[in-house]
């Protein structure tokens, strides 16, 4: 048996990523591997705590797999990054500083990966256009954004396009409502499609591990 545990940032990427991904999360339920979304807290927990959270997984649970996907948004927090290879290097290098000072073997290091939402979570909602738009209750969006949706910016994340697009409807935008009503009803490889640069290699890796390919 397989366990692999992501760690997010809240509820509303818990709640979305369990939706989008009930299929894969089911078919692995089938051959005996599972997988879960857990929220840590917002983006600093994750990223200060993650570590070495997955430090004392790993160590004791021989079978298991370990993902840390934040938000890329909002840059510099709590350390220095801007691009997700920034990101991605800090948090490899914690890992690798951790299982020095625990004296633990560097092999966990395997099983140990990271992620991102560029450059946020809402980034899967404006490449599910049709649900988007569906939930909001209009045909035509009131807000532009750039395509690929990978190429929006940290002065302007998804999240706040998603806000605008709700709030030009005289509507709130409720995370943990709106997310899971919008990804249940999106098709992650349609999203693997639209979203090649971060979400494409979160999916590959964790249908790797799963041995669903």
């Amino acid at each position: 048996m397989k366990e692999v545990i992501i760690y997010v940032e809240g509820p509303s990427d818990q709640l979305g990523m369990r939706k989008l991904l009930a299929n894969i999360r089911e078919s692995a339920n089938q051959i005996g591997n599972n997988v879960d979304f857990i929220p840590m807290g917002g983006k600093e927990a994750l990223l200060n705590k993650g570590p070495k959270k997955a430090i004392n997984i790993l160590r004791n649970k021989p079978n298991s797999w370990v993902m840390l996907v934040p938000d890329l948004y909002p840059p510099h927090k709590p350390f220095p990054h801007i691009t997700f290879q920034d990101l991605k290097n800090e948090l490899e290098l914690r890992f690798i500083n951790e299982l020095a000072a625990k004296n633990v073997d560097e092999r966990l290091k395997d099983r140990f990966r990271v992620h991102c939402f560029k450059y946020d979570l809402e980034v899967l909602l404006l490449a599910s256009e049709d649900a988007l738009l569906s939930r909001i209750g209009v045909s035509m969006p009131t807000q532009q954004w750039v395509i690929p949706v990978e190429d929006q910016n940290h002065q302007r994340p998804p999240k706040r396009i998603v806000e605008a697009l709700f709030a030009s409807a005289g509507k709130k935008y409720k995370e943990t409502i709106d997310v899971p009503w919008i990804l249940e009803k999106s098709n992650y490889n349609d999203l693997r499609i639209q979203c090649p640069q971060n979400f494409q290699p979160f999916l590959d890796d964790l249908i790797s591990i799963l041995e669903l390919d």
